[in-house]
């Protein structure tokens, strides 16, 4: 079971918090630091310094780090067009020797979309889109080395790209597709994606998850098992109760809820949980970290969950 640090930045942190927590992360021994891709806060609290770019943020990461990798939960697609964001990610890819993964989805936050001057069409046309630009972005990646990539899409058009420049990862970048959809997500996991995420969803959810998606694969004739299938839930872990409570209070969550719905407790509980996740067939956990400046949480779970799981 790999473990991975999941962030929030939209809701307050700035590009040096963010560089102490991966660095922190990098340190322990986690497999990775993704960030989501966000422009505006949710719920209570300033949201202040304000948003951080996620595609920026990784490229400096990329040298401030040397081993763990880096990636987006989720890249929203409304955000950006297909040919400069696989130009990005490739290059973030090259700066960092090849630890790059792109989560990338629909966009969802109407809200962020309007604060920031970004048109949010409807869901069918946002999924159209994200459909295309998946095709666009791998068939960029993929596409050999001095060949040209042509697409005609309703949406987007590219007609003789030089398709430059490759990613360090060869063929491309591993790709995550995520969400409860239970026909075109699958459809596009199984076609583009290296990996699957269940993300803020039970056990028994996540395991039917997986399986609409392990249908998906044989439907077009790939090999299920070559999916990567993971889950993401808020963490929150106290070495007794009285430090699990006031890590709770500090993200402003009941510790009842927490434990019915996302992986908290004492370390014990937090390895039985991610226990729990690996049998319905996660092999990855997105471990989301809200309370940016408590460190000291990363270094219990490193040395108390990380060797169990």
């Amino acid at each position: 079971m790999r473990l991975r640090i999941f962030t929030e930045p939209q809701q307050g942190a700035s590009y040096a918090t963010l560089r102490r927590v991966a660095t922190t992360a990098e340190a322990l021994g986690f497999d990775a630091f993704f960030r989501s891709d966000h422009l505006m806060k949710m719920g209570p609290g300033d949201g202040l310094p304000g948003p951080t770019d996620s595609w920026a943020t990784l490229a400096g990461l990329a040298a401030e780090t040397s081993s763990i990798r880096l990636g987006t939960l989720v890249t929203a697609a409304t955000f950006r067009l297909p040919g400069p964001l696989a130009i990005a990610v490739a290059q973030v890819d090259d700066m960092s020797g090849g630890r790059v993964e792109l989560g990338i989805g629909t966009g969802w936050y109407e809200a962020e979309h309007r604060a920031y001057g970004v048109p949010f069409p409807p869901l069918k046309e946002r999924f159209d889109r994200l459909e295309e630009q998946l095709a666009i972005i791998t068939g960029l990646w993929e596409t050999p080395l001095g060949e040209k990539f042509s697409f005609d899409g309703t949406y987007y058009q590219v007609a003789d790209s030089p398709a430059l420049p490759k990613p360090v990862q060869r063929p491309r970048p591993p790709v995550i597709i995520g969400g409860g959809g239970r026909r075109r997500t699958p459809a596009l996991a199984a076609r583009y994606a290296d990996e699957f995420n269940a993300n803020f969803v039970s056990v028994a959810d996540a395991g039917a998850q997986f399986g609409r998606v392990r249908d998906a694969c044989r439907a077009a004739g790939r090999d299920p098992e070559s999916m990567t299938y993971t889950v993401a839930h808020t963490v929150c872990c106290g070495k007794d109760d009285a430090e699990l409570r006031r890590r709770a209070a500090a993200i402003g969550r009941d510790v009842a809820a927490l434990r019915d719905n996302g992986i908290a407790g004492t370390p014990s509980e937090v390895v039985d949980k991610i226990g729990e996740y690996a049998e319905a067939g996660a092999s990855t956990v997105y471990l989301q970290v809200l309370d940016l400046a408590d460190l000291d949480q990363l270094e219990l779970i490193a040395a108390e969950v990380l060797p169990q799981v």
